[in-house]
This record gives C-alpha cells, sequence and structure tokens, in this order.
C-alpha cells in the first residue's frame, strides 16, 4: 500500500502513543521508524554496553553553534527515547500550563489549560500501567481518579531517606513511576524491580515504554503497518503548499514517496524541526510550516544535574527510582523563584562513572568505582530551561544538525544543588555517616545529553508567534499536525514523557474526529 489514512513519523512517546490511540479506528495508520526493533540480548543488562560502549546510541554527529562535533544520546529504535527512558512519568504542575516568573526571565503559558489535558493524563497513566500515590505531594495538580497502580515500595534505606525528610517538615513522595509490577504476587509480575531499568532497555519488556505499551497494542489491529530502519526525508507538498500530499522516505538507500490524507511528525524536538527545516520549498522557502521563522526556536532540554551523595554506609538498594520531592518546585528558601524537582534515579553502577565523568573519580582516590557505587545515594535534580528564540536547531544543505545553546536559570538551579545538600546534612540517617560535602559527586548534563528536549515547533493561538495551532496542526498546512515535545511552549521541571503521551492522544482525538470516527478514549481497542 502506498496511500494511507494517516502517517506517523516517529515510534516513541508521541507517535507511539498515538499509534495505539488510532488504531481501533479501522483506518489505514502507516508508522515509519528510523531504527529498528532495539535488539533483546545479554547486552541489554550491561551497563559497561550501555554506559561505556553506547551500544544503543545513535551515529549521528551534530554539532554545537561554533562547529564543535558531538554525538547526541539519541536512541533511534522503535519506542525512540523511552526505550532507555527511567519512565518516571510525572504530571506537569497546573501552574506550568500558565506564564510563570523565573529567575532568568518568564515562561510563557500554553494555549490549552491543565484542566483541558487532564482526562488525557488520566488516560495516559492507564495505557502506561503508572503507579503513584495521590495526595502526598503538595504541588501536585487535580486529578480526576487515583493512579492505576499502588505506589512502588520504597527499599529501606529509601523510606529512611522519606521518613528523615518528612520530619523535617519536608513533603517526600512516591515517584510516579511506569513499570508493569505487581507487588503483592511477584511470581506473576513481569517487572523484578531489578537495577538495570534506569537508562537501560528493559531485556523483559516489564518497561513501560512507547514499544511495549504503544506499537506493540497497535500491530495487533490488521490496519496499522510498521516501517522500521526508515527514514523519513522530507514532505511534499501540493502546488499551492497548503497540504502536505508525501512523505519522501529512505529505506536502504532507495528513495520513494508514500501519500496519506494526514501527516503527524513525531521524530523528537531536534529530529521534528529537522524534517521541516529540509521540507522546505517554493512555498514555504524556510522550511514547511515556517512563515513565522519558528520551526527549530525555543529549543529546551531541562537544567538538569546527576547528583550523587556518599556515606560511609553501604546504600543497598536495588530499585532506587521511588522517590521525588517538589517543596522547592516553585520557590525556595528565601528565594522568590522556582527551583525545581528532586527525584531519585536507577542505583549507580561503576561502569557509569567512567561512561558518563570519567575525569571526576579523583574525589575519592582511596575508593574504587564499585566502592562509590556500593556507598552512593542517587539523585537527580531538574531545574526548569526557558525557551529563548536564539536557543535553536538549524539545519545544512545535508541535514546536519547543529544546536545553538545558552543555559538559563543557572542561578536557581545552584541553589537547588545547595538546597539537596542542606537537606541531607540535617538528616538523622547521614548524620556522621556522609563524607565532607567536597565529595558530592555532580555531572551536569550537556547539551549532547539530549534528555528532556522540547520546543522547537510550539504550538500556540498566534500564528505569528508558533508553529502550530490550539489542536497540534500547522498554522500554514491543512493536513500536518505535530505530536511529540517539540510542540511544548515551557518544559516545567519534572519528566515531560507524560505529557507529550497524554497530549498525543488529544491530539488523536483530534485527528478521529476529523476522519469522522469520534473519540477512541472510551472506546473498547
Amino acid at each position: 500500500m502506498s496511500h494511507y489514512d494517516v502517517i506517523i513519523i516517529g515510534t516513541g512517546a508521541g507517535g507511539g502513543t498515538l499509534a495505539r490511540h488510532l488504531a481501533p479506528s479501522g483506518k489505514q495508520i502507516l508508522l515509519l521508524e528510523r531504527g529498528g526493533w532495539l535488539p533483546r540480548e545479554p547486552q541489554n543488562i550491561s551497563a559497561e554496553e550501555v554506559f561505556v560502549n553506547n551500544r544503543y546510541v545513535s551515529a549521528d554527529t551534530w554539532r554545537y553553534e561554533n562547529g564543535e562535533e558531538f554525538q547526541p544520546q539519541i536512541h533511534y529504535c522503535v519506542g525512540g527515547a523511552t526505550k532507555l527512558y527511567g519512565a518516571a512519568l510525572y504530571r506537569l504542575r497546573a501552574e506550568d500550563f500558565g506564564e510563570l516568573k523565573h529567575h532568568d526571565g518568564l515562561s510563557p503559558a500554553w494555549p490549552i489549560g491543565y484542566g483541558e489535558l487532564e482526562p488525557y493524563y488520566a488516560l495516559a497513566e492507564q495505557r502506561y500501567c503508572v503507579h503513584g500515590a495521590r495526595g502526598e505531594d503538595p504541588t501536585e495538580p487535580p486529578s480526576s481518579g487515583p493512579y492505576p497502580f499502588p505506589a512502588v515500595s520504597h527499599e529501606p534505606r529509601i523510606q529512611q531517606l522519606s521518613d528523615d525528610l518528612a520530619a523535617l517538615g519536608h513533603h517526600p513522595f512516591h515517584a510516579p513511576c511506569g513499570v508493569l509490577l505487581n507487588e503483592t504476587n511477584m511470581a506473576f509480575s513481569a517487572c523484578m524491580r531489578c537495577n538495570n531499568c534506569d537508562g537501560f532497555p528493559c531485556i523483559v519488556h516489564a518497561k513501560s515504554d512507547a514499544d511495549v505499551l504503544g506499537v506493540r497494542p497497535a500491530l495487533q489491529h490488521p490496519n496499522v503497518e510498521l516501517r522500521t530502519d526508515t527514514e523519513a526525508v522530507r514532505l511534499t507538498t501540493n502546488p499551492a503548499g497548503t497540504a502536505v500530499t508525501g512523505v519522501v522516505i529512505n529505506h536502504g538507500g532507495t528513495e520513494e514517496t508514500l501519500t496519506a490524507d494526514l501527516f503527524v511528525v513525531a521524530c523528537g524536538a531536534a529530529n521534528s524541526a529537522r524534517l521541516l527545516l529540509m521540507s522546505a520549498n517554493d512555498q514555504h522557502p524556510r522550511g514547511l510550516a515556517n512563515g513565522s521563522d519558528q520551526v527549530g526556536r525555543n529549543y529546551m532540554f531541562h537544567n538538569s544535574q546527576a547528583v550523587l551523595a556518599l556515606s560511609l554506609e553501604e546504600n543497598p538498594t536495588v530499585f532506587q527510582k521511588t522517590l521525588g520531592l517538589n517543596d522547592f518546585y516553585f520557590r525556595g528558601p528565601d528565594f522568590e523563584f522556582p527551583m525545581g524537582n528532586i527525584q531519585m534515579v536507577g542505583k549507580s553502577q561503576a561502569p557509569m562513572f567512567r561512561g558518563e565523568k570519567p575525569g571526576e573519580t579523583r574525589f575519592a582516590p582511596n575508593w574504587s568505582l564499585e566502592d562509590v557505587a556500593l556507598h552512593a545515594v542517587d539523585f537527580w535534580l531538574s531545574t526548569e530551561d526557558l525557551p529563548r528564540a536564539e536557543n535553536r536547531v538549524t539545519v545544512d544543505e545535508k541535514g546536519a544538525i547543529t544546536i545553538a545553546y545558552t543555559p538559563t536559570n543557572d542561578e536557581p538551579k545552584q541553589r537547588l544543588f545547595e538546597q539537596l545538600k542542606s537537606m541531607l546534612g540535617d538528616l538523622g540517617m547521614h548524620h556522621h555517616h556522609l563524607l565532607p560535602h567536597t565529595a558530592y559527586l555532580k555531572n551536569e548534563i550537556p547539551v549532547a545529553g539530549v534528555a528532556h528536549q522540547a520546543g522547537t515547533c510550539r504550538f500556540g493561538a498566534n500564528a505569528s508567534t508558533s508553529v502550530l495551532d490550539a489542536n497540534c496542526k500547522a498554522h500554514e498546512l491543512d493536513n500536518l499536525y505535530v505530536a511529540d515535545t517539540s510542540v511544548f511552549p515551557s518544559i516545567g521541571a519534572v519528566n515531560p514523557a507524560l505529557t507529550a503521551m497524554a497530549n498525543s492522544l488529544r491530539v488523536g482525538d483530534r485527528l478521529l474526529e476529523r476522519m469522522g470516527v469520534g473519540s477512541s478514549s472510551n472506546r473498547s481497542e
């Protein structure tokens, strides 16, 4: 078949979720994936292979604005970035959808409010089997019901940390986690709570990723087709430039054009912008949907820090990513601006230090890397990155990506780090057990990490300042939609995956209505 009702380009949190949502409609749907199925192999759980040898990282070469080349930590495979994410599935706070004042400026309001997205958050939590507990986090937005699954329990060391934080007046909560876990009947649980989850592909398919819970359910429907190892090269339009007519694909060095009634771009923030820019034609000389000159601009990726607090006591925790803290999300002590989110990350393993921060092991010269990993309590800190027009993705005539980026909100980022150290210094759990504060190992996540990238095809009401309308349809083209994190006007300070999934479901309902099918939100699959 060469003509479809819908062609979806990308199979990650946006595209994979959308495919499952549209699948019951009976419409002819094609999924295009640049990579293949991520192999199930022993190396899936090798920290050496995953973090040092970059076994599952793409061979792409991108450039910084100064021309320096780097290898982005990006994954081309069915399920996209979700195959190796930590499955921390947070909702944005309700306030994140409005204009917020930050230390370095404003984060803009979204064209939709939290209330419009809430039903889709609820559906996304169901589809992705999210575990959590309502009512623990004072910043959490209103919800229409409980989490579909109970919170993942803390192991003893993390439970002690939670108790000690609460005793100091803080509000630790069970982090929302997408895993196929049944703690009441582990004999029948797909997830075994192993230490090879955060940053690893799940060898037993127990992580709630867009491959396992998006693409595979979609492919159970005979009207859904997937083409792997197939790169979308450019989009073509009708002579007037008012509608997309086809996508030129490259499979094994051979190009062909596929046609559809509707097209959805879901390649990730950098690559979605790249595809639109590479689709320039006489009617769209600056790139498709780029009359506003906003395609590629407002690139955001979170100001993130991985922090290891070293204790003289061993930390025997295996599945560590169960705790979060948002007490400083909107403001800090003696600081009127938002600081961000604190959460646990997967338990560190020795090879990770060689892969991620090889020069920083000097802080503990008498400790082996194995000792460091064994004694580490691992945190992830995220501060909101503000959208700036000059932070942008551009491409050359061959499609090579350049990222121009200057960080924002460095002051609240540093304050959040100091706040974490201050809290840990006050904890009974760590009293007399932490090494001096110089033993904190902090890994700043660079642009090359491309984690949580967003913002390059923002949606909005004003066609002169956005790429897409409130339904994520291109202002300038009648049948082109975008459904990934590139549509975000702001990024908040929590992991963006669940918001991408929820918005993809919302866009899916708009597509179903347009095709005369009606919402599938309540229809059996």
